[in-house]
């Protein structure tokens, strides 16, 4: 049976202080009232890493990730972190191929498959984002790109490896935009997701494979997202800044 997830990207905001006081926030309330059993993921900047891994040391239903890391082991790459290093301080996972490293940082499918393999060679699981753009949905090609984005970056891998990556579902017109894909819409796509899978590694695979929905799940809607049953939980941007937001989204699935 897949596991239910939710992991909170900060992206670039908190100051140190601020982020430990969010950390130690939502795992007291999230404890006190999540009734099952869903992993919390929290990806935070890597000036909390190491100290938020401590945090949760010994509590099998957090885990922490990075935002990002480089396609090398190591090298002269100034102000660059690699998977080894990760690694090192005890966390379990790392973000690749989020839209604004696509965008901002012009990271291509050939790059994130490298920093994929890097990843796993380190012994962390990759939390894999891909998504569609406005004008690509409204061109009815979103089929189309997010199955090449599979194909180009994680099918290289063997059913084992591939059974390590937890997969994050953007359409890039959702993130942080206030619009969101409607519950059919999502559904549609992760069914489609979970298919494509099959086709590639068998139905074992497909089947326990953990598929997060992203782009602006927040407190009023993760309820009805996270009933669909393609959608195994959500990587949440903004309103995993508040730890309350953030508790109602992970606490959502008590009431499913």
């Amino acid at each position: 049976m897949r596991r239910k997830i939710v992991a909170g990207n900060w992206k670039m905001n908190k100051n140190y202080h601020e982020g430990m006081e969010l950390v130690a926030e939502a795992m007291h309330m999230i404890n006190d009232e999540l009734n099952t059993e869903v992993l919390t993921i929290f990806a935070s900047p890597f000036i909390h890493l190491a100290n938020v891994q401590k945090l949760i040391n010994g509590y099998s239903n957090f885990a922490t990730a990075a935002q990002n890391c480089h396609h090398e082991n190591s090298g002269a790459y100034t102000g660059e972190i690699a998977a080894s290093m990760i690694h090192s301080i005890g966390a379990s996972y790392v973000l690749i191929g989020h839209s604004e490293r696509r965008q901002y940082f012009k990271e291509d499918h050939a790059m994130l498959a490298k920093k994929v393999d890097v990843a796993l060679e380190n012994h962390l699981s990759p939390i894999f984002c891909f998504g569609e753009l406005k004008e690509e949905r409204e061109n009815a090609k979103h089929f189309e790109v997010v199955a090449n984005q599979l194909k180009e970056s994680l099918y290289h891998l063997d059913a084992t490896a591939f059974s390590k990556i937890i997969l994050a579902y953007e359409p890039v017109w959702a993130i942080g935009t206030g619009l969101t894909a409607s519950p059919e819409q999502a559904q549609e796509m992760h069914a489609f997701i979970r298919s494509n899978i099959e086709t590639q590694f068998g139905k074992e695979v497909a089947v326990n494979c953990s598929i997060l929905y992203g782009g602006s799940c927040n407190p009023q809607n993760a309820k009805t997202l996270f009933s669909q049953p393609d959608i195994d939980g959500g990587l949440i941007g903004g309103a995993s800044l508040k730890s309350r937001d953030f508790t109602t989204i992970v606490t959502s699935f008590n009431s499913i």
